[in-house]
């Protein structure tokens, strides 16, 4: 995996510092440990690093870079496979350590792939055994087709639209009926990129 002397230096001072501390350094430490004047080239580093599969960053707590071990890096070219996805029923969300090999369209956001259970988005040409890829997000404009979480552990793949206090999760079949839910029970995790099929 190719980085720049920078990303090197990004790499080493996190090392030193999470052995030295006996935790990760924030961005204000990484930028005065580096001599950097913006926050936002320290982000930017961390993110294209973490895209690399260098580095892991948890995002509900503070102090959440850890450097990945060399045999725990990912190629550049894969992405996690988190688990299968209804696009039926909502079915239990449970994550899995899988991936699945990619090597364009993603650029430099954060994404994941998702296998498709069922037939529901059928008229978006979305179907049992499509894998979609779904920028991480927790909002969306309406219309769009969203993984969502409802009431924290079922998941769904769906249109999403705002009635009132109410989400109404539009399936793209006619032989369905849409899921209704209030809008505190549902979760957005992301928003389709786009689709892979294999049909052989």
């Amino acid at each position: 995996m190719a980085i720049t002397r920078r990303q090197k230096e990004v790499i080493d001072f996190l090392s030193g510092f999470t052995q030295k501390n006996g935790y990760s350094p924030s961005y204000e430490e990484i930028a005065s440990g580096l001599g950097l004047s913006s926050l936002a080239t320290v982000h930017k580093h961390i993110t294209n690093l973490q895209n690399k599969g260098l580095l892991q960053r948890a995002h509900n707590r503070s102090r959440s870079i850890d450097v990945l071990p060399a045999r725990s890096r990912r190629s550049a070219e894969r992405l996690p496979l988190l688990g299968r996805i209804a696009a039926g029923k909502p079915v239990e969300a449970i994550e899995t350590a899988e991936s699945i090999s990619l090597g364009d369209i993603i650029g430099n956001r954060e994404v994941f792939a998702l296998e498709v259970r069922g037939d529901s988005m059928r008229d978006e040409h979305i179907v049992s055994g499509d894998y979609v890829l779904v920028e991480r997000t927790r909002t969306a404009r309406e219309g769009e087709i969203i993984v969502a979480l409802v009431d924290g552990s079922d998941a769904t793949l769906k249109r999403f639209y705002r009635e009132g206090n109410m989400i109404r999760l539009q399936p793209s079949n006619t032989e369905m009926a849409p899921i209704f839910a209030p809008a505190d029970s549902v979760s957005i995790q992301g928003k389709v990129l786009g689709v892979l099929r294999k049909y052989a």
